[in-house]
């Protein structure tokens, strides 16, 4: 007997939706059994993990086990701060940094005035707009248009940021670095430079510092590092000193090594960019000193001065696709102090923060599961739950900028996901669609783990595995 062509269609809808709602019901029983042998792992002898899976669409929970405890998120906290960013400053907000001048007594003098407002991209290479040749040479053109040939001080408004760039609860090993630069009003090169070392030819000879690039205005660097075996990689540190103008850099590199790279945090950007521009305008036969002279204080009245140049940053949607994709610390805390000087006139990252938890809390975000303390998940110190990330997930879905968010988001294991690593502490956040249809939100933190970070990472990836 032939069955009609609309009842082979029929049975065809019936089965896939049958094996749909098979597979759908499976999950949660399959993250269970998945979960709780993790948990047994000799690697979480002494930890604690948390994992939180929703279903995308609908928002019911499909599996969660500690998602109420507060944990150090690591770098999955840059989905907080990026969520929050959009929401608070929106996804076409831009940094400005503005140039003026003030005529002063003397025929072709001048001072110059930098107006910044905490643009973490200036001078970034990521950017073709944005790159130092880019910047310098319009900022030169411009300047060259004032007429002006001597400027006689430059003065950098920092009114309204505090001079403290390292936010509370980061490491001392951390903040010489260059994924510990910390965020001032005027920033540069993200605030980073690069050491070129050299090392010797026998284990335990001493490294030589070659260089720095670029080369750093009145703050040197001394080497205390010791060559290592061949493929052991960097473990150099660099450690900024109490009272001193060196800084020290500690650990070792490979034997053999005549040009091995390691990179920096400025200790001061306004110092630097202004020394770069200083040597930039002498080619051309225009003064400028290499000291900036930063003001604290609101420009009063009587001071009459003269814009003539602004730089733009990209649009904050362009800006979150980098900081995700690459995890620049400097990008989050920027952007943090960016809320709350926007908001309230003051780059406080402590307000950042509450205005944040305020936000959230109408949401429906209790304060107490964003125990933050920076905005970039570098401290320790910071406890957020799995509960609370996936609700800023879930939320963004519903948002115009959602498409932007989702692209900035890594792919790791075939799936959608931000990461998080610090000492002690693995994580992954984000969304993924199954063989079921159905898309998740999900947060998954490991704290005190011990042993290796790899071994773990895939032990990781076959719980989320279940969702595929």
């Amino acid at each position: 007997m032939k069955i009609p062509i609309s009842k082979v269609l029929f049975l065809l809808v019936v089965c896939t939706l049958f094996h749909t709602i098979a597979w759908s019901q499976a999950v949660p029983a399959k993250l269970t059994a998945a979960f709780a042998k993790f948990e047994q792992d000799p690697q979480l002898r002494n930890a604690i993990a948390s994992l939180y899976v929703a279903d995308a669409q609908t928002g019911q929970v499909v599996f969660h086990k500690n998602g109420q405890v507060g944990l150090a998120p690591a770098s999955t906290m840059k989905v907080i701060t990026s969520i929050s960013a959009y929401e608070l400053l929106g996804k076409n907000f831009r940094y400005e940094t503005k140039f003026a001048y003030r005529k002063e007594q003397g025929k072709g003098k001048a001072s110059l005035f930098i107006l910044p407002s905490g643009d973490p991209t200036f001078g970034s290479w990521r950017w073709p707009e944005t790159r130092e040749a880019v910047v310098l040479s319009k900022l030169t053109q411009a300047i060259r248009k004032t007429g002006f040939r001597t400027f006689e001080g430059v003065y950098v408004s920092n009114e309204g940021w505090n001079e403290e760039t390292v936010p509370d609860g980061w490491m001392w090993q951390d903040i010489a670095n260059y994924y510990g630069a910390g965020p001032a009003k005027l920033n540069w090169r993200e605030n980073q430079y690069d050491v070129i070392l050299q090392s010797g030819k026998s284990l335990g000879d001493p490294v030589k510092v070659v260089k720095t690039v670029p080369r750093l205005n009145g703050y040197g660097l001394r080497s205390e590092l010791t060559s290592a075996a061949a493929g052991t990689g960097d473990n150099a540190y660099i450690y900024f000193p109490l009272s001193a103008s060196a800084a020290t850099i500690r650990g070792t590199i490979p034997v053999n090594e005549n040009s091995f790279k390691i990179s920096g945090s400025m200790p001061s950007a306004a110092t630097q960019f202004v020394s770069t521009l200083s040597d930039t305008l002498k080619t051309l036969g225009i003064q400028l000193p290499q000291q900036p002279v930063l003001q604290h204080v609101k420009k009063q009245p009587s001071e009459q001065y003269t814009l003539f140049h602004t730089v733009s940053s990209p649009p904050l949607d362009s800006i979150v696709y980098w900081f995700n994709r690459k995890s620049i610390n400097l990008y989050g805390e920027a952007l943090l102090k960016t809320i709350a000087y926007q908001k309230q006139g003051s780059s406080d990252s402590d307000k950042g923060l509450e205005l944040i938890r305020d936000f959230w809390q109408k949401q429906g975000i209790a304060k107490t599961e964003l125990a933050m303390v920076d905005g970039s998940g570098l401290s320790p110190l910071n406890r957020v739950t799995t509960h609370a990330q996936v609700q800023l997930l879930q939320h963004a879905r519903k948002q115009d900028w959602y498409q932007g968010f989702y692209t900035s988001l890594p792919v790791y294991n075939g799936m959608k996901m931000k990461s998080g690593t610090i000492r002690g502490v693995k994580g992954y956040c984000g969304y993924h669609k199954g063989k079921d249809g159905k898309e998740y939100v999900f947060s998954f933190l490991v704290n005190n783990y011990n042993g290796s970070a790899s071994e773990l990472v895939q032990k990781m990836y076959k719980v989320l595995d279940e969702l595929k």
